[in-house]
């Protein structure tokens, strides 16, 4: 599997490539984030935003479907007592409806072959009146034109879905066409563009 080879270099991406824009991204998630907050993390990767949801939350349950990225998570989040691991699958979440105030998915969404899928399990674990948070690579800048980023961890082996040659207003329709209206967009420049959603569950 590509993330588990990726595991020992992915923070070299992302606190010093593109360490500028990982921070913003880091305080704008920190800011949804509420002390009493029950919070599920799906694809944390090695703790990026992990390390940053565990201080402002009661509890965090963060999940990966890579098990070397698990280890390397738990490894830069040993300092945190209410955050615990699972290896999960997005696709197929083994929690209960509505278990979670607050339901973060970064960097996974392009990079699945059915999204929608994996949106309605974010959907249906988040509580009624909660957020889903939905962090996503812009892996094609405002001219549609693919980024370099996009092309190289393409040729390593990620593969970004054909459906998500994201921009900011593709982004956007995305969760429109899933009936998602009460949404708060941001978009964070940098070396490697983010986009953010989050979704009010009403």
């Amino acid at each position: 599997m590509f993330w588990d080879r990726v595991a020992g270099v992915y923070d070299i991406f992302a606190n010093i490539i593109n360490g500028k824009t990982h921070k913003e991204l880091k305080r704008f998630v920190a800011d949804q984030i509420d002390t009493g907050d029950e919070v599920l993390e799906c694809a944390c990767g090695t703790g990026l935003l992990t390390t940053i949801i565990a201080p402002h939350c009661r509890s965090l349950i963060a999940t990966d479907f890579s098990a070397n990225i698990l280890k390397k998570a738990k490894k830069n989040c040993a300092g945190y007592s209410n955050v615990s691991f699972e290896q999960a699958n997005i696709m197929s979440l083994e929690y209960s409806d509505e278990s979670f105030d607050k339901v973060v998915a970064a960097n996974v969404i392009h990079l699945l072959d059915a999204p929608i899928k994996a949106m309605k399990e974010l959907d249906r674990v988040c509580k009624a009146g909660g957020s889903i948070i939905v962090p996503t690579y812009m892996n094609k800048d405002s001219s549609g034109k693919t980024s370099g980023f996009a092309k190289t961890i393409g040729k390593a082996g990620a593969d970004f879905k054909r459906q998500f040659t994201f921009t900011f207003d593709t982004y956007q329709e995305f969760f429109r066409e899933l009936g998602y209206e009460d949404v708060i967009y941001k978009m964070i420049e940098g070396r490697v563009p983010y986009a953010v959603a989050v979704i009010k569950k009403n």
